[in-house]
């Protein structure tokens, strides 16, 4: 019977500790956003435009 008390005990306090608090969300949120900036400015750099216009055009070229 100690140890069933001892499982839900241990159950019982990792439960509490789920989920992100407010700072986590912060940080998770000015990391996106920069993760989001950083890749707006390679897919919009002239290199990249350049290659994805390439691979369009080849790939119209052979549907037709």
């Amino acid at each position: 019977m100690q140890v069933a008390r001892k499982a839900l005990g241990r159950r019982c306090r990792s439960a509490r500790d789920l989920g992100m608090s407010t700072a986590e969300y912060a940080v998770g949120t000015v990391a996106a956003a920069a993760f989001a900036g950083l890749l707006f400015k390679l897919v919009t750099s002239s290199e990249v435009k350049s290659l994805l216009l390439g691979i369009i055009r080849d790939a119209l070229q052979l549907a037709g």
